[in-house]
């Protein structure tokens, strides 16, 4: 759900320039109706408190990573919508689209898929955001994939076969 507000002057104003808002969904019934029942749901289960809590629960098991790992540079984030900065080693912190790729085909291989960014200026970097329903558990099967797939590309790093 989205909403736009503004005020009576500036709402003129864009009128005036022409400006025109369009969406396939302006009034639906349907929409409005899921979007409440979602924001109920939210409240009803203290969805912020408790994604707060598990996001905490994530960052300080990525934080690990970062603690254990050369080719981990940082983990950072808010609620459960976290980053892992992937990197050539600790002594120069050059973030690594090439080893990230490797840890991502290792994750996907055991069973977690993995979205590595690779934008310009961005490369390197695992985009973390699981649902706010997930589970300790999952999240706990998540981090040990994760931890396996680093380890693994860290070992064939230092072996001199990557």
């Amino acid at each position: 759900m989205a909403a736009l507000v503004t005020t009576d002057k500036i709402e003129k104003k864009a009128h005036e320039k022409g400006f025109l808002f369009y969406t396939s969904h302006v009034n639906d019934p349907l929409v409005a109706a899921v979007g409440c029942t979602v924001m109920n749901i939210i409240e009803r289960d203290n969805l912020c408190q408790v994604t707060k809590e598990k996001g905490n629960y994530l960052h300080d098991g990525l934080q690990k990573l970062v603690d254990e790992y050369d080719i981990v540079g940082d983990a950072r984030g808010r609620g459960l919508l976290q980053g892992l900065e992937i990197i050539k080693s600790k002594s120069n912190k050059e973030r690594s689209e090439f080893i990230g790729d490797e840890i991502t085909k290792r994750c996907y291989k055991l069973g977690l898929h993995m979205n590595i960014v690779n934008l310009p200026g961005m490369g390197g970097v695992f985009r973390i955001a699981p649902p706010l329903t997930v589970s300790y558990e999952e999240l706990d099967s998540g981090l040990a994939i994760l931890e396996q797939s680093i380890k693994s590309v860290q070992n064939d790093i230092n072996l001199g076969n990557l």
